[in-house]
């Protein structure tokens, strides 16, 4: 009897229904939201995609709050911000369907350099950019796309800013698919979201979205059933550009310029243009044709199927990297050295330890005694390195006792100890003998030396340098010369798995292992 496996990525028989969180949908009463809403939720049973591989990410505006009203994964991140955060989630998980929900304030103002490189970059995504020529959560001001002479509370005179155009802007990005259409055009937006979530790369929606408090009415020419025939063309692959209430009206290419013609007195259809989607010079054309001179373009104006996803090319990276160096330990990494192999001369010797070491801590004499030891040989300094890498902090430790302080002590104290044990550092610890902080030699000169006179009378608590980094003495040495180096430190406290503290290691007692068991 063979045992019936269901398929893993089996998809359930959805419904719109099936896409409705549980939240009350909280936008204006005659919002175009609404619309777009719907659409999307009925839209999502089609694209062949279970619950859990659908995200939305919006950033900040009123369509921002659309992850919560939908019953699939969401992030309601910053303010135009989505396009980043989406992008690496697909990266993250190619897999995934990932919707970008934005509008014409967070998309194109703040959130403009990310959209721009989330297009060109052909992350495959689907952007659906609400545009209501208006910031309606923020109560009115202007934005990217108001026309110029708009009046709102920003602009109380009228924009005098020339309006941003999203198709252009989507276009010049290098987006691999550029649509338009419409909050209320039910059956339009739906098959414009079916073919962008169908598109492998970065797909972007201009959606012409009405707001009814702030800016009502802004797309009436195109809304309006009545005008509709005549102000928008629908634009078909393939097919003639022709528009009008009769189908009588088209559009035809005068020299480098289209033009509106009538059919009709010997212009055919043979006369007018033909949409081709796969044309990139044709589909800027069409970005600049606007109502009234022109009937605006609604549909997919350009299309481009020949250039692969950003993610997969990323993925293949991964997998050629993989087939080269075989699959990455993470363990391995976090516990690698911080050395790399070159092969000097004499007199690159000094600049190796210095870039390895770092030249801030380490004192000149130490260097210039460390290349009066060394042969110069690659053998030798390749063997210096895999010594570091692999020898333990513990080597360096040469059975002292720790020189420690508590936080009340005087600084006349803690001076004292540093100059009666010749160190240039003293842990201060707290009753348990674990590190609370660090008094160094360089506290002392920066200050102590220029601003304190009576030494008995302050605490080292106040001076000491707080929560310095530890290490543990199985560590390897090159951990501790990394420390050294990035953070310009002399000293580092070692303690043990208790968190007590042992010893105090320097630059010092690095040149002295080196020389000791290496030169």
């Amino acid at each position: 009897m063979t045992e019936n496996v269901i398929p893993i990525k089996e998809i359930p028989n959805y419904s719109r229904k099936d896409f409705q969180s549980d939240q009350t949908v909280r936008w204006c009463p005659g919002c175009g939201d609404y619309a777009i809403l719907a659409a999307v939720q009925k839209a999502l049973p089609d694209i062949g995609k279970r619950k859990e591989d659908i995200v939305f990410i919006s950033g900040i505006g009123c369509s921002s709050r659309f992850p919560y009203y939908m019953d699939t994964y969401g992030i309601h991140s910053i303010h135009g911000r989505a396009p980043t955060l989406a992008t690496g989630l697909k990266i993250a998980n190619p897999e995934l369907s990932v919707w970008v929900i934005t509008g014409d304030g967070d998309g194109l103002s703040i959130g403009g350099n990310h959209l721009l490189h989330a297009c060109r970059r052909n992350v495959d995504l689907q952007i659906l950019l609400f545009n209501n020529r208006i910031y309606g959560l923020t109560k009115g001001q202007y934005s990217p796309t108001s026309k110029p002479g708009t009046k709102t509370k920003s602009s109380p005179m009228g924009s005098i800013d020339e309006a941003f155009n999203p198709i252009a802007v989507a276009l010049g990005a290098s987006a691999t698919f550029i649509a338009r259409t419409l909050d209320t055009g039910v059956k339009h937006l739906d098959q414009m979201l079916l073919e962008a979530a169908a598109h492998k790369g970065s797909s972007f929606i201009e959606i012409f979205q009405n707001c009814i408090i702030f800016n009502d009415k802004t797309w009436d020419y195109a809304s309006d059933r009545k005008q509709q025939p005549d102000t928008v063309l629908f634009l078909e692959h393939g097919k003639p550009m022709i528009f009008g209430k009769n189908n009588d009206r088209g559009i035809r290419l005068n020299g480098l310029q289209p033009e509106v013609v009538e059919l009709g007195h010997g212009i055919t259809e043979d006369d007018l243009l033909i949409h081709d989607e796969t044309n990139r010079n044709l589909a800027y054309l069409l970005s600049q044709m606007d109502y009234p001179d022109f009937p605006v373009p609604f549909g997919v104006l350009y299309r481009d199927t020949t250039k692969p996803a950003y993610e997969q090319a990323v993925m293949d990276q991964i997998h050629q990297a993989q087939e080269k160096r075989g699959k990455p330990d993470l363990r391995d990494l976090y516990m690698s050295d911080y050395t790399w192999t070159v092969e000097p001369d004499k007199r690159e010797t000094q600049a190796i330890m210095r870039d390895e070491m770092g030249t801030g801590p380490l004192d000149e004499e130490y260097l210039d005694n460390m290349e009066k030891s060394l042969t110069g040989e690659p053998q030798q300094v390749n063997k210096i390195h895999e010594g570091l890498s692999i020898d333990p902090i513990s080597n360096l430790l040469f059975g002292r006792n720790a020189i420690t302080a508590q936080a009340g002590d005087s600084l006349e104290r803690a001076i004292k100890l540093m100059q009666d044990n010749n160190i240039g550092a003293i842990v201060v610890v707290d009753s348990s003998k674990r590190p609370i902080g660090i008094f160094t030699e360089t506290d002392v000169l920066r200050k102590v030396a220029t601003q304190i006179e009576d030494l008995s009378a302050r605490r080292v608590v106040d001076f000491m340098t707080r929560n310095p980094d530890v290490l543990q003495s199985h560590v390897p040495i090159a951990h501790a010369l990394y420390l050294m180096s990035i953070h310009k430190y002399r000293h580092l406290p070692i303690v043990n798995e208790d968190g007590v503290v042992i010893d105090v290691i320097s630059f010092r007692d690095v040149v002295k292992y080196i020389q000791d068991y290496f030169v």
